[in-house]
């Protein structure tokens, strides 16, 4: 008597098998696993910092100022006697929200505009003219124009990042999307009457999100360097609030008396966003196991 093969479990089968061998390329990408790790200790420290300290970081006392590190201060203190363990702490918090918040935006309408630009041929080159012309300017220069007219504020820092890099997401969306756009099956698909709008998002759109989700960690980290070299300009974070710009912003005044004021922001920023490339070029490499052949 012939045993009846199973259709469900042989599926269960090979979505285990894929699993395990996800997990299995995982773990063999060191840049992804190193990036992982940075980027998982610094959002510990960030969730669970708050926590542990015990002062605010807008509390002033003018006779702990710039005290070095010490049992009682970690991080010592700034020129106004707060604790710099804690305003670094809440400033990671500011700076990977403005980072994540950006790299999300951004990539929603750098989607949107990449998918219509690749579908629809007469507004092509609308789009993609307008987002050549946003990206003749350099990111910070063009950042810094925008919240001139904006305003400093944390809300419109994430409005000016997301215009600044929303075109460079909409750019490797529609390459993407062009390349699909001519397969086979997506004629086919038209050819039954499928509608515009199920076309593009239902068929074409799921294929860009791998280059689209490398990108944005990229303009993660991206974001973060300009968010905080807008604060450190002082068209940022408006002070007194805490952020990795401002807070190297007052350190450069005391560089010499107080390098603790300097060194562990700077630290901060380069962690973050030295996990955040690693963490790309090891999703880059993990989605197209080839690219690092053919770089």
């Amino acid at each position: 008597m012939e045993s009846k093969i199973d259709p469900n479990k042989i599926k269960s089968n090979l979505k285990k098998q894929e699993r395990t061998l996800f997990i299995r390329r995982f773990f063999s990408n060191k840049l992804m696993v190193t990036g992982s790790i940075i980027i998982a200790a610094l959002l510990l420290i960030t969730i669970f910092g708050p926590l542990i300290t015990s002062y605010d970081p807008y509390e002033m006392v003018v006779n702990d100022r710039l005290q070095a590190p010490s049992a009682e201060h970690v991080f010592g203190t700034d020129d106004f006697g707060r604790d710099l363990f804690t305003r670094v702490v809440y400033g990671a918090q500011v700076s990977i929200l403005v980072g994540f918040a950006s790299a999300l935006f951004s990539s929603i309408i750098g989607m949107a505009v990449g998918l219509l630009a690749s579908y629809y041929r007469f507004l092509d080159n609308l789009l993609m003219r307008i987002c050549d012309g946003l990206l003749s300017f350099p990111a910070i220069l063009f950042a810094i124009a925008l919240m001139a007219v904006l305003g400093a504020k944390t809300e419109n820092v994430i409005i000016a990042l997301t215009i600044v890099f929303s075109p460079e997401i909409a750019r490797i969306v529609r390459s993407r999307a062009l390349v699909v756009r001519e397969e086979t099956y997506i004629e086919a698909i038209e050819a039954q009457g499928a509608s515009s709008f199920r076309v593009i998002w239902r068929h074409i759109a799921p294929n860009t999100i791998s280059p689209l989700l490398v990108k944005a960690t990229f303009v993660f980290s991206e974001a973060v360097i300009v968010e905080a070299t807008l604060s450190f300009l002082g068209a940022g974070i408006p002070a007194p609030d805490p952020s990795w710009g401002n807070i190297l912003s007052d350190g450069k005044l005391v560089i010499y008396d107080a390098w603790w004021m300097t060194v562990f922001p700077g630290l901060f920023i380069v962690f973050s966003v030295l996990g955040l490339n690693l963490l790309g070029d090891g999703l880059r490499d993990l989605i197209d196991p080839h690219s690092n052949i053919r770089n």
